[in-house]
């Protein structure tokens, strides 16, 4: 993250990316696991990832794992069939959801071509003391206890690239915690920045880019 990304008064205007190594993953899951502390996602709702597939034909066969987040679409479907426009793209190009808007009518799920999304049905970690007493923190919002009959219980949740942590400086969490550095977060918008030089790389690429997307997330095969 660049210092003039950092300095609300710069004129800068980021375009923040998530750059994936493939051959970095090593599938342990660490980006989930972190992801749900930090956001404290409830059961059934995994803001992160990560697919497993099998390449090859027996015996000579591999296995690959492809971290997915949400792609911050810059043309996101998801935000194209919202009927109340709780879905958009916010600050900085990130795709948010306005959870007093949303009326879980989960239009959004369906039209997301990467299953980034999912429904909060209510459900708590009933063994984890304390759990309902903090809200998501995406935003940056206290919201008080969680309880049902209150967002964000009944509207659809999504990764936000951690916007609450970019908001004070800081990396995603599954960035920050990645154990094979196999993902880079910055601006995309600094042709010195890491994730510039990463994504010019010829090994870049973005999923199902024939849908006209244009995803925010960048993979190194």
């Amino acid at each position: 993250m660049t210092a003039a990304a950092r300095d609300p008064g710069s004129r800068h205007e980021p375009y923040w990316v998530m750059v994936i190594d493939l051959q970095k993953c090593i599938g342990c899951d660490t980006c989930t696991v972190s992801c749900k502390a930090e956001n404290r996602t409830p059961p059934g709702v995994s803001y992160n990832v990560v697919l497993e597939m099998e390449l090859g034909e027996y015996p000579n066969t591999r296995r690959a794992y492809v971290p997915r987040p949400c792609m911050q679409c810059d043309s996101p479907p998801c935000a194209g069939v919202c009927p109340v426009g709780a879905t958009y793209k916010g600050e900085s190009g990130i795709v948010v959801i306005d959870d007093d808007r949303c009326i879980g009518c989960r239009y959004c799920i369906a039209a997301c071509p990467y299953g980034a999304r999912s429904f909060d049905f209510g459900e708590n970690y009933d063994e984890m003391l304390g759990y309902t007493e903090v809200q998501a923190p995406e935003y940056g919002v206290d919201r008080g206890p969680r309880r049902r009959g209150e967002t964000p219980i009944g509207t659809v949740r999504k990764c936000t690239f951690c916007l609450h942590r970019i908001h004070r400086g800081e990396e995603p969490a599954c960035v920050e915690t990645c154990i094979g550095d196999a993902r880079y977060f910055g601006d995309l918008n600094d042709p010195n920045s890491v994730v510039a030089k990463l994504a010019a790389s010829p090994r870049a690429f973005r999923l199902k880019e024939e849908l006209g997307t244009q995803p925010r997330v960048i993979y190194l095969k």
